[in-house]
This record gives structure tokens, C-alpha cells and sequence, in this order.
């Protein structure tokens, strides 16, 4: 299964992702039991009787796979389950892509190892290339494997855990090989609105706007620079002289940073983590990604009046299109930025 998966991957990866999944798997024990166990540690068993609560929700309600994925908890001898490895040339915000047999093109590969992912990026740098390496508190194997809840997807509250498991079963309903943008919008999209549903079933209100309109504007701050840098590397400029221009617009960036943050969030320090590492082509890339499509399915979600069926049949036939068909419609839908909410455990800085 490993062989298959990998594709066109190096035998040295394929045995690296084989044995990192064989450790997820075999660390994995049912929530029920831990439920059950006098011993388990009261704020764990809080948590995971909260995410299996969430997990009933996703089938019952969102319409969402119902298998045992998020039955059974990993707790993982590391802070973080995979480290996502984002590659781009030094003059382009196209991201290298790595090929699978069954899941497609994506841009990013991930390694259960920071010191693999480290390795493999300085193997990138040596050609030239611009690295982005991001922690990862969950993945899918698209109903492969039964997926656990990871130790991982604990590090923040329970919604972002409920936003997850929404996030990570919408690429068990439906994935496209072959274009990230597609499948991850379309979760990102399933895990918000998710989680909003999932809060009114309990009489909750929706997620704090506050922190919803400091992630737009954030991510909003962002692709302007990304949109800036497009159009540089797009002119028939030298290379000396776009390097240049590059170097400005990334002082620019941090520079906006700063006055957006006194200005509109004093108190916030919610993304100095990602200012503090290097900013380049491939930092850039999660927030197209992740981002790109998010309105055009609340939109499509709408006009099915929020049916999930209807709106997962739509998605299909959206799937089914050819990709250039596809990004037509989805831009008719509702556009190419930002929604409101952080991005899910996948690539949340």
C-alpha cells in the first residue's frame, strides 16, 4: 500500500511515511476504552468525550463519512504528527509539486520527522530553491486507515479540535486528484461552517467575529503581497532587478505588518510566530491554498440552502469538471480570497 501511494516518491520516503503511519496506527487505543479507564487523566477524558461528541455530530448532522476515524486516540511522542515541506523557485510563487499514485499532486509533502523535513529542505536549498516547513497537528489518508485523534490536535481548545475532525472526514467525502486549492478550500469551508453548526447544536453562539476579522485581515495583508510578487516576477524585468524589487516588497510586508498589528490588534500576538521565521516565496503558499476557493463553496452552500447532501453533490459534479471549467465556476461562485476563520489543523500557524 505504501509503494502504491508514493508513486513516483523515493524508496528512502516511502519507507519513511510507511513507518510513520505503521507508529500512528500502533500507538492508537478506542477513546470508549480510555473513557472508561479510572486511570485516564480527567482533563484528557474531558476532551475526548467532547471530540467523540463531535465526531457523532459530523455524520448525524454534516452528513460526514460515518466509519471509526477519530474513534480511537494517538497519544504521540512528539508535539506535532507531521511537518509539512513547502518548496517554490526563487523567482515564482508556483510551489514544486510532489506526485502519488492515488491522491494526486500536492504542494507540500510531509514527514513524520522535523530532521527529515530539515534534511530534505536544505537538499532544496542546494538548488536553488525557497523552503517553508510548517507544523501539522493532523493529516487524512482519505479513508485508507481509520484515522486516530492525535495528541497533536490537542494543543488548542475544542473547537479547533471539532473544526479539525470536520476539516480532515470532508476529504474522506470527496478529493480531487490533482488540485490542492480544490480539496482544501473545500474542506476548510465544511470545517468552518461545521463547527458553527456544531456550536448552535449546543445553544452556542457562532466562533468570536473578533478573532474571525483578525484572520481575514491577516490573511487578506498576505495575498496582497503574494498578488504584488506575482505581477514582479510576471515582467520581463532581469533577474538582478526583480531579486531587488523582491527584497522591498518583503520589507514592505513586514513593515504593514507592524502598522496593521498597532493599529488594528495591540493586544494580539497571534502571528508574530510566523513573522519570526524567514519570509520567502514558499512561506507564502499555505494561505492561497487553504483560502483560495473557501467562498466560492459557502456560496454553493447556500444556494442548495444549506443541504449537505445537495451541497456534497454539487461538490461532486464541480469535482468532475475539467480543472480549467472548474476554476471558472468557482470564481463565478464567489471569487479567489479570503474567508473569515483560521485555517484548520492542517497548516495553522
Amino acid at each position: 500500500m505504501s509503494l502504491l501511494l508514493a508513486g513516483c516518491s523515493s524508496i528512502a520516503f516511502v519507507q519513511h511515511s510507511w513507518q510513520g503511519q505503521r507508529e500512528v496506527m500502533a500507538l492508537s487505543v478506542p477513546i470508549a476504552d480510555l473513557l472508561d479507564n479510572p486511570d485516564t487523566d480527567p482533563a484528557l477524558k474531558a476532551r475526548l468525550a467532547e471530540a467523540l461528541a463531535a465526531r457523532r455530530f459530523a455524520s448525524s448532522a454534516l452528513g460526514l463519512p460515518d466509519n471509526q476515524s477519530y474513534t480511537r486516540y494517538s497519544a504521540l511522542p512528539r508535539p506535532y504528527v507531521l511537518w509539512n515541506l513547502f518548496v517554490a523557485p526563487e523567482l515564482s510563487l508556483e510551489p514544486v509539486q510532489h506526485c502519488y499514485l492515488f491522491t494526486g499532486c500536492l504542494a507540500y509533502k510531509g514527514y513524520f520527522s522535523l530532521a527529515a523535513a530539515q534534511a530534505a529542505a536544505d537538499d532544496w536549498r542546494k538548488q536553488g530553491m525557497e523552503v517553508f516547513i510548517g507544523d501539522i497537528p493532523a493529516y487524512s489518508t482519505l479513508g485508507w486507515y481509520d484515522d486516530p485523534l492525535l495528541s497533536s490536535m490537542l494543543h488548542w481548545d475544542d473547537d479547533y479540535v471539532a473544526m479539525t475532525l470536520f476539516h480532515e472526514l470532508a476529504h474522506q467525502q470527496f478529493y480531487v486528484k490533482d488540485d490542492t486549492a480544490f480539496n482544501e478550500s473545500f474542506a476548510t469551508f465544511v470545517g468552518r461552517e461545521g463547527l458553527r453548526q456544531w456550536r448552535a447544536s449546543r445553544g452556542l453562539p457562532p466562533p468570536d467575529p473578533a478573532l474571525e476579522r483578525e484572520q481575514a485581515e491577516f490573511t487578506q495583508l498576505i495575498m496582497a503581497a503574494r498578488e504584488r510578487l506575482q505581477a514582479l516576477y510576471a515582467t520581463d524585468l532581469p533577474d538582478v532587478a526583480k531579486r531587488a524589487a523582491k527584497e522591498k516588497e518583503f520589507t514592505r510586508l513586514r513593515s504593514e505588518y507592524d502598522r496593521w498589528q498597532a493599529e488594528r490588534w495591540p493586544d494580539s500576538a497571534r502571528f508574530d510566530g510566523w513573522f519570526a521565521g524567514e519570509l520567502n516565496n514558499a512561506s507564502l503558499l499555505p494561505f492561497g491554498i487553504y483560502d483560495q476557493w473557501v467562498p466560492a463553496f459557502a456560496e454553493l452552500f447556500r444556494r442548495v440552502d444549506g443541504d449537505w447532501q445537495r451541497f456534497y453533490l454539487e461538490v461532486e459534479r464541480l469535482g468532475s469538471a475539467p480543472m480549467a471549467e472548474r476554476s471558472a465556476i468557482l470564481d463565478t461562485l464567489g471569487g479567489t480570497l479570503v474567508d473569515t476563520q483560521p485555517h484548520t489543523g492542517e497548516q495553522d500557524r
